[in-house]
């Protein structure tokens, strides 16, 4: 694949507390056959369904690839003076400021291109444990491979209807090619 084509469909979900058996049904129902687990910290004090090996198990039961990338993981931080200085003045909530300013890094630029890679392989998830996409830092992934990459993004419902993902409102696409969230609140 050359980087002028676009990658293949990314779904994006949350556990959530889905038990083992409505995440299994969720994810082969959406015809997922490849899992990239964006926790950066893949467990759960509330569901034991959504621990790390569980979820693996459930893959592979399910007949889905799974695979674990740290380097996708949320719960970001900034210092003040990054925080300060950070260009996406978008973002309301702390931890997504600093999450965005994380899509800039080497490390994240990296599992992206992993990510769009696997793209190429089969119909993809990224999945992390909020339900609800706009809640969770998975929402910045999406909009990273939809506007950086051209990647048809799709967030999964727990009740399998798939909801084209629209990039967030302060979302655009900076002079050097990422993505800043700057843009004016418009409500």
């Amino acid at each position: 694949m050359t980087t002028t084509e676009a990658p293949g469909a990314l779904l994006t979900v949350g556990h959530g507390r889905l038990e083992r058996e409505e995440l299994a049904a969720l994810l082969t129902g959406a015809g997922i056959t490849q899992l990239v687990d964006v926790r950066r910290f893949p467990g759960s004090r509330t569901n034991d369904a959504a621990a790390r090996g569980v979820v693996e198990e459930i893959c592979t039961t399910a007949g889905i690839d799974y695979r674990w990338d740290e380097r996708l993981g949320g719960r970001r931080r900034l210092t003040k003076e990054e925080d300060a200085a950070s260009p996406d003045t978008w973002w309301r909530v702390a931890q997504f400021r600093a999450y965005a300013g994380w899509t800039r890094s080497e490390e994240f630029r990296a599992g992206i291109a992993e990510l769009r890679d696997d793209l190429s392989r089969g119909r993809t998830a990224v999945m992390c444990s909020e339900a609800v996409w706009w809640r969770c830092h998975r929402r910045l992934i999406a909009d990273v491979m939809l506007l950086e990459h051209g990647a048809d993004v799709a967030d999964l419902m727990h009740s399998g209807q798939q909801r084209p993902h629209e990039p967030s409102g302060g979302a655009r696409l900076g002079g050097d090619g990422h993505v800043v969230w700057d843009l004016p609140d418009e409500s």
